[in-house]
């Protein structure tokens, strides 16, 4: 080989040596073939945080976990390498100060101009960022699956809550009546009243289902959450048992937030009842509160603001992570069949939810489960709300006597059964009550018949809603009452002429006190 030859390739090595010490974003170096490290290039020192003089002469094992050690995962790269030629493998690796990083590594045995084997060439590049963005986006889409199974879920149990709300109503209203009779004998009465109770437990199972649909009518309020506990404290003892042990601890001052209080107090008894199962030789409860002000930025999905994080902390069994995963879909439970109908967790989580909230499960085994809620803090507006609303009440309680004269009401139900029931409610209480079975059918009774002074009218009916209904009935015939009868929230706060509201499945009780609000202007 001539000097110009010789010369070339000095040179030839000399730029492909710069070349490799000027990458920085690659660790690239040499290893021989018991898995020293025989070179060192800059981006090795950036990644790594080695200096040339640290690290040459070292084993490359410095760079793996302890566990991976543990398993001699370095000494079966170096030997699959060199059986195979080339290793491809991602993992973590350490840090000189002790930090890990994700590592994507590909390790090449080398051969001189001879055959002969001479060591390693590795070449290693950080992709933690990468495999974070990789996870966070797999999170996000399963978060986006689970939101779609769950509304769809959702959809199909608020359908199925609404039809059977309609049939309970029917059973309620008709057994009610037969209640009155005078005729009826002792025996019957009793028959009938356990036939009430069964209702009764249908209705519950109805507003779980609701609930969970987020389909439940609230009465959003300013709530003290330390009161309302404390005012539920012995029913909490009386359901949970002298085995659980019930503790509350709230700050001094700790703002009200915007609730339903009714259906707050069935969530924490829900949720006491759940630790309570979870804890069969006996244990701790602990509900306890503070202030949070949530940035844009929350996992939890909430618009920024203030909030107050309730949470109810057992010292249970505890779950797994395949249950903390199902925890809140309907209908799922790891209780034994006919002791729990899987929505005690779907509905709190459907109620915080329509409260403007949100709800977090923590669980471990053992160490017993935490769930977290954030129920948005109640402002002056709704505070002044309340009391306005209050004194409605107040004022709406002098309805008029028994003996005032009945007015006319127009019943309007797309269902037979709850129809039928209603108008017999109305005419059992004195009333004169007439039913159609749509709203086209209302708009022309209402104009051939005269004397009509009130309507009650059900919401969701094909053709024409009853909040529409409602806007066409007032503006022909303003001075006629209007009650807007529905198992579902989703009805619009600002709707025109509807001056009481009826929660199904109603009984006629509270079919009477909602004529006597509508007449009142109290809804």
């Amino acid at each position: 080989m001539t000097q110009d030859n010789l010369d070339e390739l000095r040179r030839s090595h000399e730029q492909f040596r710069l070349l490799v010490q000027g990458v920085a974003d690659y660790a690239i170096y040499m290893l021989d073939p018991e898995g020293n490290v025989s070179s060192w290039n800059s981006g090795a020192e950036r990644i790594k945080g080695y200096l040339p003089d640290e690290i040459i002469g070292s084993h490359y094992s410095a760079f793996f976990t302890p566990e991976d050690v543990a398993r001699r995962e370095p000494w079966d790269n170096l030997v699959a390498a060199r059986e195979v030629g080339r290793l491809e493998t991602e993992g973590w690796r350490v840090r000189k100060d002790g930090t890990r990083f994700w590592a994507h590594v590909i390790l090449d045995r080398i051969e001189d101009e001879s055959g002969r084997f001479v060591g390693f060439a590795k070449v290693t590049r950080d992709v933690t960022e990468k495999r974070n963005a990789a996870i966070a986006l797999e999170q996000a889409r399963e978060a986006l699956f689970q939101s779609q199974k769950l509304e769809a879920v959702g959809q199909l149990t608020g359908g199925v809550a609404h039809d059977f709300n309609n049939l309970l109503m029917a059973i309620h209203g008709n057994l009610e009546l037969l209640t009155h009779r005078d005729d009826l004998p002792a025996r019957a009465q009793t028959l009938v009243g356990n036939a009430l109770n069964g209702v009764r437990r249908g209705v519950a199972l109805v507003q779980r289902m609701l609930a969970f649909a987020r389909r439940q009518q609230l009465h959003l309020a300013p709530v003290s959450i330390p009161d309302l506990v404390y005012g539920m404290s012995d029913l909490m003892r009386t359901s949970l048992g002298p085995a659980i042990v019930v503790e509350a601890s709230f700050p001094l001052s700790l703002p009200p937030v915007l609730a339903d209080s009714n259906q707050l107090e069935l969530c924490l008894l829900n949720l006491g009842v759940n630790a309570r199962d979870a804890m069969p030789d006996g244990g701790k409860l602990v509900i306890s509160a503070r202030p949070e002000t949530l940035s844009e930025d929350t996992v939890l999905g909430l618009p920024a603001g203030g909030y107050v994080r309730l949470s109810v902390a057992d010292d249970g069994t505890g779950m797994d992570e395949a249950t903390l995963a199902r925890a809140t879909e309907p209908f799922f439970t790891t209780k034994g069949a006919g002791k729990g109908t899987g929505l005690g967790l779907s509905m709190v989580h459907g109620i915080v939810q329509q409260c403007g909230g949100a709800m977090r499960l923590k669980s471990s085994q053992p160490g017993g489960t935490t769930i977290d809620i954030w129920l948005p803090v109640a402002g002056a507006t709704a505070a002044a709300m309340s009391q306005g609303s209050q004194a409605q009440v107040e004022h709406a309680g002098l309805a008029r006597s028994e003996d005032a004269m009945a007015p006319s009401v127009l019943v309007v139900d797309d269902d037979p059964l709850v129809l039928a029931t209603t108008v017999e409610m109305l005419c059992y209480a004195g009333y004169d009550a007439v039913g159609v079975s749509s709203g086209q059918q209302a708009l022309r009774l209402l104009a051939e018949a005269k004397g009509i002074s009130m309507m009650v009218t059900d919401q969701a009916m094909p053709g024409m809603t009853g909040v529409e209904l409602a806007a066409q009935v007032t503006e022909r015939y303003p001075d006629l009452h209007i009650v807007l009868a529905s198992g579902y929230a989703e009805l619009p706060g600002d709707a025109p002429g509807i001056h009481a509201r009826l929660q199904k499945p109603y009984g006629r009780t509270e079919l009477i006190a909602s004529l006597r609000r509508s007449e009142t202007g109290v809804a």
